[in-house]
Order: structure tokens, then C-alpha cells, then sequence
């Protein structure tokens, strides 16, 4: 009975270190989505009043853990009975993601921004008469980018278990699913309060408390107009990224392409590794407009 139990733990010993080092490896995979994730919803929460940023952060974080518990499974169970779907989905969503980003590009372009005070004053009467929708548009906006970007986790994590027992995969995919969800919403949410913390120590007796929240405070803005920025070009790349793999004729032309830029003398290599950003990033963008076009067309033939 003795010998039989210690086998049995040596057992699971067993799995659980094989589950660490694949759960480890599926980890280092999905680190690059891991960077677009954190940009992209530090940018989706932006523009919330200060008192609501961690109660819209939570709400955000809730959602992407449905995202997950529903997403896992399904991953487990298409890789089941129907492996060949995962990849299409995949290019639906990412199309999503690009025709997204063009629409924040437009709306940046064309949005005309107030020039005087009073037309400030009206825009922010406009928002603070309905807060409570925007709030849900912002959680709704960020869910919905969060079911794509945590599908592409939840795939890039299945693809580095694909051989492992099935049990191996569940635990694998919930560890990595638990641990992306907090550490992105954990980090967001310290990025949306750091003009909190800065204001904070403006507010304390020493003077050198007082030279970084003063500084904190002049950084706040310009990480989340960076992030902003940084968020809206994760999307083309993300995106980019989905199709390029998706469509193998795209994937081989950034192999070649790539290949070709190496043997340029002296810079090369940096080219070359940035080459396949470029290219998904232009995929991405081109994706996003012709999908613009069709949805517009579609409204139109819809509306005549």
C-alpha cells in the first residue's frame, strides 16, 4: 500500500514538472502577444476618470477571464474533432483586429478636435452626460480585443503542447490562461494610476517625494499617448502576424524576403530582423482597409 502510494506521488510529481516546463515554454511563445496585449488595454481604459480606472480595469479583467474560460475548452475541443478551423478562426479574428485599427486611424485623422474653450466645454458635456455608456463601450471594446489577442495565446500554448496528454494540456493552457490575465490586468492597472501615485507624493513633505510625483506626473500623459499609439500598431501587427501565418503564400514571400535582405553588407541582419514587423505590419494595414471597404459597402447596399 506504502510503495503503491509513493508511486502514485512520484507520478504526479512527474506530471506537475513536465507541466512547469511546458507551461515555462508555452510562456516564453506567447510573450510578443503578451507586450501587444498590455498596450492594447492599458490603450482600450484610457480617457476614464481617475476614480473609475481600476473599477473599469476589473471589469476588463473579469471579461477576459470569461474570454479564457471559454476559450480553452474550445481550443481543447476543436483541436479535437476539427484541428483544421483553428486557423481560419484565427484570420477572422485577426482581420477584426485590423479593420479595428484602421477605424482608431480614421477616427484620429478626421476627428476634428477642439480648437477653443467652449468647444472643449461642449465635447466634455457630451461625454460626462452619459458616462456610464462610455464606460461599458471602453469594458466592451477592451473584452472584445481581448477574446482575439487571448485566442492567439490560448492557440500559441496549445501548438506547444500538441503532444502532450490531454490532462498535460488542460493544466498547461489554465496555468498559462491564469497567469497572462493577472499579470496583464495587474500591470495595466498600475499604469492607469501612475498620475495617482505622482499627485500623491507632490502632496508629501520631502522635497525629492516632490521632484517625482512632479515627474510622474509629466510622464503619465505621454505613456499613455505612447501607449496609445503603440497599442493601435499592435493591432496591424498582431493581425499582420495572424494572416501572414494563416496564408502560407504570405508566410513564404516574408521567408524569401527576408533571406534576400540578409546578404545586404554590414546591416543585414538588423533588416532582416525587421523585416517580418514591416511586412505584418503592412499586411495588417492593407487587411484592415479592404475590410473597411467591404463593411462599408455592405452598409451602403444595406441602406439603399
Amino acid at each position: 500500500m506504502a510503495s503503491s502510494l509513493l508511486l502514485l506521488l512520484d507520478d504526479i510529481a512527474t506530471v506537475l514538472d513536465d507541466v512547469a516546463v511546458m507551461s515555462k515554454m508555452a510562456a516564453k511563445k506567447t510573450a510578443g502577444v503578451l507586450g501587444d496585449d498590455l498596450a492594447l488595454n492599458a490603450q482600450q481604459v484610457a480617457g476614464v476618470r481617475s476614480e473609475r480606472e481600476i473599477p473599469v480595469v476589473w471589469s476588463v479583467a473579469k471579461g477576459s477571464f470569461i474570454n479564457k474560460l471559454i476559450l480553452v475548452p474550445l481550443a481543447l475541443l476543436i483541436s479535437v474533432i476539427a484541428p483544421w478551423l483553428i486557423t481560419p478562426l484565427l484570420m477572422l479574428g485577426g482581420l477584426f483586429l485590423c479593420f479595428e485599427g484602421v477605424e482608431k486611424v480614421l477616427h484620429s485623422l478626421l476627428h476634428r478636435k477642439a480648437k477653443t474653450q467652449s468647444e472643449a466645454e461642449v465635447e466634455l458635456d457630451a461625454v460626462e452626460t452619459d458616462l456610464v455608456k462610455f464606460e461599458k463601450d471602453k469594458i466592451k471594446g477592451a473584452i472584445r480585443t481581448d477574446f482575439i489577442l487571448s485566442a492567439e495565446i490560448v492557440v500559441i500554448s496549445l501548438g506547444t503542447v500538441a503532444l502532450a496528454p490531454f490532462m498535460s494540456k488542460v493544466m498547461v493552457l489554465s496555468i498559462i490562461a491564469i497567469v497572462m490575465t493577472v499579470g496583464v490586468y495587474g500591470f495595466v492597472a498600475m499604469i492607469v494610476k501612475i498620475d495617482d501615485l505622482g499627485l500623491y507624493l507632490t502632496q508629501q513633505a520631502s522635497n525629492f517625494k516632490k521632484t517625482i510625483g512632479r515627474g510622474l506626473l509629466a510622464f503619465a500623459p505621454l505613456l499613455m499617448k505612447t501607449l496609445s499609439i503603440v497599442g493601435t500598431i499592435a493591432m496591424f501587427l498582431v493581425g499582420g502576424g495572424i494572416i501572414s501565418h494563416g496564408i502560407s503564400s504570405l508566410h513564404h514571400f516574408t521567408e524569401q524576403t527576408v533571406d534576400q535582405v540578409e546578404h545586404i553588407p554590414t546591416v543585414g541582419a538588423i533588416i532582416g530582423a525587421l523585416t517580418p514587423t514591416l511586412i505584418n505590419l503592412v499586411i495588417g494595414i492593407v487587411a484592415g482597409l479592404l475590410v473597411l471597404i467591404l463593411v462599408k459597402t455592405v452598409q451602403k447596399i444595406r441602406g439603399a
